[in-house]
């Protein structure tokens, strides 16, 4: 196929486009930096300098391009502002899809997250309602999220991927990554708060395999939804830092996991590391 990523030089993209071109697929990635089209036709891949904001120039760009399937691999959390993440999602998806559409692309691929859903007892599965009754500044990321899923599905094929905590080489989960500083901080709070992680090159993977998935929202995350008082301390003993005292408190009710059972048993996808426990340590 004809892939058009966005996002290309992101902490997922990097993985992808090696893993997209070894798969046969021919690839066009979108950047910001100059610096970068030398890095991606490095790794065998087109490069196009574009602004998501843009929406003439990128338009122009996709349409160029040609793709049959664009992937949206973008986000803006570098400085830790969720609220440009929140737009990014917003305007930068509502600008990807009318291009994606304009280009005739018959397919969108499409980074989510698997932690927006509503409060529960159980991790959530995919049919669960996203979280739009939350108070901020939490609503501002589920209302982004909302907003990135209605658009992705206005072209004819499209597949969100609710990734879950991203770990692993250069993301925050990671030796030198930010939650390392926080745990160096004892700002990380072994509570009982659940999280599901998914390893980065787990995650790039099943954007790969996307590409043959039928419509909708899947969840991309490892086989153990846990709560802060177990991977915390594990976090901390993998990166070198103090392991905190954990802290007695009542779950949050929408920190619940997410459940993984759809893409592993009908989607067929199975995570390389299959739990933190061991991911945290590759």
């Amino acid at each position: 196929m004809r892939v058009f990523l966005a996002g290309a030089t992101g902490v997922i993209g990097r993985l992808l486009v090696p893993e997209l071109i070894a798969a046969g697929h021919q690839v066009t990635g979108l950047v910001r930096r100059e610096a970068h089209v030398d890095v991606l036709k490095a790794q065998g891949a087109d490069a196009v300098q574009a602004d998501v904001y843009d929406a003439a120039a990128l338009t122009a760009a996709v349409i160029a391009a040609r793709p049959d399937v664009v992937m949206h691999q973008l986000t803006d959390l570098s400085s830790g502002n969720f609220a440009a993440n929140s737009t990014i999602r917003k305007t930068g998806t509502r600008n990807l899809v009318d291009a994606a559409l304009a280009a005739g692309a018959r397919r969108v691929v499409a980074q989510s997250i698997a932690w927006a859903y509503e409060g529960g007892d159980s991790p959530a599965a995919e049919g669960t309602p996203l979280d739009l009754g939350a108070s901020m500044p939490r609503l501002e990321s589920v209302e982004g999220v909302a907003a990135l899923e209605e658009i992705a599905a206005e072209v004819p094929e499209w597949v969100v991927l609710r990734y879950g905590t991203l770990y692993g080489q250069g993301t925050w989960f990671s030796k030198g990554g930010l939650m390392d500083d926080k745990a160096r901080a004892g700002e990380l709070v072994p509570n009982s708060d659940v999280s599901s992680f998914v390893h980065v090159e787990d995650a790039a993977a099943a954007a790969v395999q996307a590409l043959d998935w039928p419509s909708g929202p899947v969840n991309i995350v490892d086989d153990e939804p846990a709560a802060a008082v177990e991977w915390v301390p594990a976090f901390a003993r993998s990166v070198g830092a103090p392991e905190p005292a954990p802290v007695d408190s009542e779950r949050t009710r929408w920190a619940r996991g997410a459940d993984n059972d759809y893409a592993r048993s009908q989607l067929h996808w199975t995570p390389q590391y299959q739990t933190w426990r061991e991911g945290f340590l590759s």
